[in-house]
């Protein structure tokens, strides 16, 4: 399949050959084949949601750091979890674990309504402020334990978890609408990224998607554990 044509650069985004070339050689190459997703990743400017330090492996394949012991994913996973969501645009979609904002940015980029949640308020803090200075309005951070979600915007057509938990947090579940999905990372030192997807009644189907590493999900979910 082709790749979605990008929208033309802004003379200041910077990045914009090394951008293409991550989505053709680092994800369109590894069977991500979903237009919207190609054509979301070939348009967000990730140079500018990392550290200046990083900023010229922005690019690169793998996770890079942003601080506070925290990273930004490698873009094969990000954009691997954004097609797994499956989302439509004008879903509603709770992100937990907002880190850089650059899933987050994706997502919007989906045509998305997105209501996400940083522990770490210096993190949150930058992430509202890079994604307002880009224009993403369909976004909404909050700073805060992701545990409970966010009740009070629920039910959510689909959720993404960027922090592993060491099961899939209940209240998480509770606000997924039926028929959406939820797609987590969920263990301790062997993680697997998961995908349920809620049925009418209440139930989920569940499947095992590859083995993944992320950080640990803090907070409420570190006490649920024991």
């Amino acid at each position: 399949m082709a790749l979605a044509q990008p929208l033309p650069p802004s003379p200041a985004s910077g990045f914009h050959a090394e951008r293409l070339r991550m989505v053709a050689e680092q994800i369109e190459h590894r069977g991500i084949s979903d237009p919207a997703v190609l054509g979301a990743l070939s348009r967000v400017p990730r140079h500018l949601f990392v550290p200046a330090g990083v900023r010229p492996e922005s690019y690169a394949d793998s996770p890079l750091p942003i601080g506070y012991a925290q990273t930004i994913s490698q873009p094969y996973i990000v954009a691997l979890m954004s097609s797994l969501l499956g989302v439509k645009s004008g879903d509603r979609v709770l992100e937990i674990g907002t880190g850089s904002g650059y899933q987050a940015a994706v997502l919007a980029e989906l045509g998305t309504q997105v209501w996400t949640i940083e522990i770490v308020a210096p993190l949150g803090e930058r992430a509202e402020h890079t994604l307002k200075d880009l224009g993403y309005e369909s976004v909404h951070v909050r700073i805060g334990d992701g545990y409970q979600g966010w009740p009070d915007q629920a039910p959510f057509d689909a959720i993404i978890v960027t922090a592993a938990p060491p099961q899939v947090p209940q209240p998480l579940l509770d606000q997924l609408k039926p028929g959406g999905r939820i797609v987590v990372p969920v263990g301790g030192v062997y993680q697997d990224l998961r995908v349920l997807t809620k049925h009418a009644d209440g139930g989920f189907d569940e499947r095992t998607v590859l083995p993944v590493l992320f950080v640990p999900m803090t907070g409420e979910a570190q006490r649920d554990a024991r």
